[in-house]
């Protein structure tokens, strides 16, 4: 009897538990999907209107920043300046370039948005226009940046014209700098171009960590329709990996060898 009610006994087995992905993943993912849908939907805009919230949208940015700056600094704000009749016109301008970036929150966050929302705004229409970004478009943008920075801001001397072009000199020469040499640091090294399509393939099937074996093989580009299963084992490519990669190759030389 014992051993009947064993025998019969059927432990309950449901389906298993659904896979739960990250919520951060998610998250990121769907703000990547709305930040792509909405720039290709501003691309399809007039140049006014893309241009007009381009700025609104970056002087807010800069808004943000400027409000932050402005309460860690309030303490160094809030110190009475000194009798402008004891002090000489150089003394006058570098006071006010120091009160320029140590003003109140809504001050920082006026100066600030300013500066992001004009550099914005000139960035978008030289690049809708000139159809290319580059160093000049780049330097554009911080000039005007810079001059109309230092028109609100007050700083500099009584020559407000002069102070407004000296910065946006300065504000130009110094991104100039940096975009070049950001360009120069963003370059792939010479080997790279060898690998291009290589590491395309391995990306779509998310096989981009074994890029180091196909160049410890010297397996280039050229040799993709070459690949055999023992010259990706003598690279200590995993059976799986190796299965996807032929399948991969076979599947894109089909339709040419059919032509």
């Amino acid at each position: 009897m014992g051993g009947g009610n064993h025998a019969g006994a059927v432990v309950a087995t449901g389906p298993p538990p659904p896979f739960s992905p990250n919520p951060v993943v998610q998250l990121q993912a769907r703000f990547k999907e709305l930040e792509t849908g909405f720039r290709s939907w501003l691309a399809k805009q007039p140049l006014a209107v893309e241009a007009a919230v381009v700025t609104a949208t970056s002087g807010a940015q800069g808004a943000a920043i400027g409000g932050l700056m402005g309460t860690l600094t309030s303490d160094a704000a809030a110190i009475p300046p000194p009798s402008a009749a004891g002090l000489n016109p150089q003394a006058m301008a570098s006071l006010k370039q120091a009160q320029a970036f140590t003003g109140g929150p809504l001050v920082q966050a006026r100066n600030f948005a300013v500066m992001t929302g004009v550099n914005a705004g000139i960035s978008c229409v030289m690049k809708r226009i000139r159809g290319v970004d580059d160093v000049q478009t780049s330097m554009a943008a911080a000039f005007g940046s810079g001059a109309m920075f230092s028109l609100v801001s007050g700083m500099g001397g009584p020559n407000q014209a002069v102070n407004a072009v000296t910065s946006g000199l300065f504000f130009a020469l110094v991104q100039g700098g940096l975009f070049k040499l950001g360009q120069k640091f963003s370059q792939p090294p010479a080997e790279d171009v060898f690998y291009a399509r290589t590491r395309s393939m391995l990306s779509s099937l998310g096989l981009q960590n074994y890029e180091k074996n196909f160049k410890n093989g010297l397996l280039t580009d050229n040799t993709l329709p070459l690949l055999t299963d023992s010259a990706l084992r003598d690279v200590k490519i995993p059976p799986g990996p190796r299965l996807l990669i032929l399948d991969h190759i076979n599947r894109e030389t089909m339709p040419k060898k059919k032509r």
